[in-house]
């Protein structure tokens, strides 16, 4: 099994991975993570995954350095007074192990993280709720490194944005993941509810609840806001999806794609961070900034309004590179008859910038996770974030098989850990590190349990198993299949 892509870490563009676990930090670089960005056991703004503790941080951070990567912690809560004081305890033991970035979104936090944490960059998060150049070039006068910006703003926001900050803040925006139906995630309908405090991280996401309405004279008689017979999910927002404009949001000056889902699986982080990973790859190849194997050809050069991409060289690169374009009304689909064609669009500048074209396997890569409905956020004027009203659950057509331990070369066998129940006659993926997936159709028999003994099936979790496959698969690759879809 050989790599479409190669292994390189960036630090512009970059990609920015998301870990509720120590275990999860180690798949998102494995799988090309620039960075991975963690919370503690206190002060970050999820409070649903494990966490990482202080000792977890130390391991991650030398994993991630050795393998050129990143570390990143969030201290992004909203401190009330008697929280202040540990919370610079914390920040200066952070700083003593030695990660890169502390997110904050707290001006006060700002101040005291470049007083206990001296050596550590610091990053405004989403937050803070910035929308515009003013506010961007503040924070960096008082010391922030870089600004991750309010989810709500469009491409030509951004654009304006980043050429009116200096060029070595960093744009950060998300690109992937759930959407908070509150400004910024600022909420309080989760604390009016259940008392659990969603700037504090311990969202119930109430929000996402099936509601009704109750007409002051008709006490008990129940209506859907929505007339249906199943009610409404009035503030359930769609996921953010935007796996095929990764050229579109470089192109506007952004230099970190962030993704979202601290509470989600390793296998969500390894399949999202390699889709945008070789996504990213992409771009750097068909806009000529990188070769086939990762050397650099020109400086990246992003080509925001007074910085053009149309150098001649740089014309006559991107004029040979098959790219293609959406003639779709929607930002979210590409027409199959342009990709192939490679025509040459319009893009807000009115510059004639080719769409990169992405391989199917990549735009197929987020249906493949559990997500909601999706929509391209608010990247787009024209086809804004809305809410899901049909449906409050995940789709989740695909699963987690398993995760691979090692290859038997002598019996060319797969081995792997056993998560989910694998039959004779299924069709199975391997997704592996800088790669398209490969597909095995399960054997009638040669399936063995850790011992080598036959087995008719895999049917225990957790335990530990071989199948037969004639392609060498990397230790780390996640098993995964197509199910059908719970309603």
């Amino acid at each position: 099994m050989t790599s479409d892509y190669p292994q390189i870490r960036r630090r512009r563009p970059e990609v920015l991975a998301p870990a509720g676990t120590l275990d999860t930090l180690k798949v998102a670089v494995d799988f090309g993570a620039d960075a991975v960005y963690a919370g503690g056991k206190q002060f970050g703004m999820r409070t649903a995954p494990k966490n990482l503790t202080l000792e977890d941080f130390a391991e991650g951070l030398d994993y991630a350095h050795a393998r050129g990567a990143k570390l990143f912690v969030t201290c992004n809560i909203l401190p009330s007074a008697h929280e202040v004081d540990e919370m610079n305890r914390y920040m200066a033991q952070l700083g003593e192990i030695g990660v890169d970035a502390l997110i904050v979104s707290d001006i006060g936090v700002l101040m005291a993280a470049r007083q206990y944490a001296p050596n550590c960059e610091v990053h405004i998060s989403t937050q803070a709720g910035v929308t515009n150049h003013q506010a961007a070039q503040a924070l960096a006068q008082l010391g922030a490194s870089r600004i991750v910006l309010a989810r709500e703003l469009d491409l030509e926001s951004i654009r304006l944005i980043r050429e009116n900050v200096p060029s070595d803040i960093d744009i950060e925006c998300f690109v992937h993941g759930s959407m908070c139906m509150a400004f910024s995630g600022r909420c309080l309908i989760s604390q009016h509810t259940t008392g659990r405090d969603a700037n504090h991280g311990d969202c119930a996401q109430s929000c996402r609840w099936k509601y009704h309405v109750v007409e002051e004279k008709r006490p008990g008689q129940f209506f859907p806001v929505e007339v249906t017979g199943d009610g409404t999910f009035l503030f359930n927002s769609e996921d953010m999806n935007l796996i095929e404009h990764v050229d579109e949001i470089l192109d506007a000056g952004v230099t970190s794609l962030k993704i979202e889902g601290r509470a989600k699986s390793a296998y969500y982080v390894a399949s999202m961070t390699n889709a945008y990973k070789c996504a990213v790859t992409e771009y750097m190849r068909q806009r000529g900034y990188e070769d086939e194997d990762g050397l650099p050809l020109r400086p990246l050069s992003q080509p925001h309004r007074g910085s053009s991409l149309f150098t001649p060289e740089a014309a006559a690169l991107t004029a040979a590179t098959p790219l293609g374009a959406s003639s779709s009304s929607s930002p979210g689909a590409y027409d199959e008859d342009t990709q192939a064609n490679g025509d040459v669009v319009d893009d807000a500048r009115g510059e004639g910038l080719r769409r990169v074209s992405l391989p199917q396997w990549l735009r197929d890569e987020p249906m493949k996770v559990t997500h909601r409905e999706y929509s391209t956020g608010f990247y787009f004027p024209d086809a804004p974030a809305s809410e899901a009203i049909e449906r409050g659950g995940y789709i989740n057509e695909w699963r987690w098989l398993g995760t691979v331990t090692g290859y038997d070369d002598v019996h060319a066998r797969v081995e792997f850990l056993a998560k989910n129940k694998i039959t004779p006659g299924m069709t199975i993926e391997f997704l592996a590190p800088f790669c398209a997936p490969t597909t095995l159709v399960v054997p009638g028999d040669g399936l063995v349990d850790a011992d080598g003994c036959p087995v008719a099936e895999i049917n225990n979790p957790a335990r530990r198993y071989g199948i037969p496959c004639d392609i060498r698969i990397p230790e780390g690759a996640m098993i995964r299949a197509r199910v059908a879809q719970k309603r």
